[in-house]
Parts: structure tokens; sequence; C-alpha cells
């Protein structure tokens, strides 16, 4: 059995990922006292992708040391050769995710950006969906979900709150 691919996400209310400036600063103000999840999420999964543009803002923002490097770790780029806490990969988020699935015994988390879900919704790679809504609007920014092309039916799986946000879990409908 291949992995499967899980987006574990927070979003905000107006369905954005990231500010313009792709900062998610906007999601640290929200209140988030208890179990959000998050650690029960990372222990199920076995590899960790993301795009470069993110990997560049946790290593920006996040000055505890780099939040992944229990896990492989891999970085999407076409501009950057290599980084210090993941492979890089020039291969498309699709051609990257194949290959990883191959091999992968444990889920892929698929951190971001907007762009990698992107595609990977373009190629019906996405299995679940884990999205936290935050109580907030920032009126512009990076979009979870970017126009495309792709059509998914959805199942709902849970719901959940936690303090003032909603998360809402769904897999992908097989055909």
């Amino acid at each position: 059995m291949h992995a499967e691919i899980h987006v574990f996400i927070a979003v905000s209310l107006d369905g954005y990922i990231a500010s313009e400036e792709d900062s998610i600063e906007w999601l640290f103000r929200q209140e988030q006292g208890g179990d959000t999840g998050y650690e029960t999420f990372y222990e199920t999964i076995g590899t960790v992708v993301m795009g470069r543009r993110t990997y560049e803002w946790i290593k920006q923002e996040m000055t505890e040391g780099f939040p992944y490097a229990d896990k492989p770790c891999w970085v999407l780029s076409r501009t950057v050769q290599a980084v210090s806490d993941a492979k890089v990969s020039r291969q498309s988020p699709t051609d990257l995710v194949m290959d990883l699935k191959k091999s992968a015994e444990k889920p892929i988390w698929i951190v971001g950006g907007g762009e990698v879900i992107r595609e990977l919704l373009e190629a019906y790679l996405i299995d679940r969906f884990q999205i936290a809504i935050a109580p907030v609007l920032i009126g512009r920014g990076v979009r979870l979900f970017s126009e495309g092309d792709y059509e998914h039916d959805l199942v709902l799986e849970g719901t959940r709150q936690f303090d003032d946000f909603i998360e809402l879990t769904y897999r992908r409908k097989q055909s």
C-alpha cells in the first residue's frame, strides 16, 4: 500500500494561508490554547514536503530551530540548490510526490504553499485535508485553493472546535 498525501494547514476565514508577504503572523495572533491536534497529526506522518517560500518563512520566523528536523523533509525549488535542514528537489511537486509515495510507509505531509497544493490537486494526489479555520479575515494574500484545473468530491470525516478555531477534516472521494 502506498502512502497517502495529507494537507494539514491553517487558513483565515476568507481563505488565505499567508499574507501577500508570505507571512502567517496573523495566525500567531490568535489564541490557541489546548490541543490543536498538531502533535497527534505530526506523529502519524513520515515525510514533509514544502515549497521554497514556505521553507524560507519557517527558517526566518521559527528561530528556535527547524521544526521538522526529525523527519525526512523536502523543499521544492527551481532556484535554490541546497538548504541546511532538508533535501532540495528541482522536480515538479507531482513528480516528487509520486516518487516519494513509492517507498513511503507513512503519510506524506504537504506543508504548503498554495502553488504546491494547487499542482497536487490538479494531479489528484491529495488524499486528505485537515484544515483549521482561524477567526481572522486578512483580505488578501496566498489562497489555500487557487484557481486550477481540478474538481474533487470530498467526504467529511470530522469537525472539531478548539478555542475560536474550527477544524474540518475531509477525505477525497475515490472514484
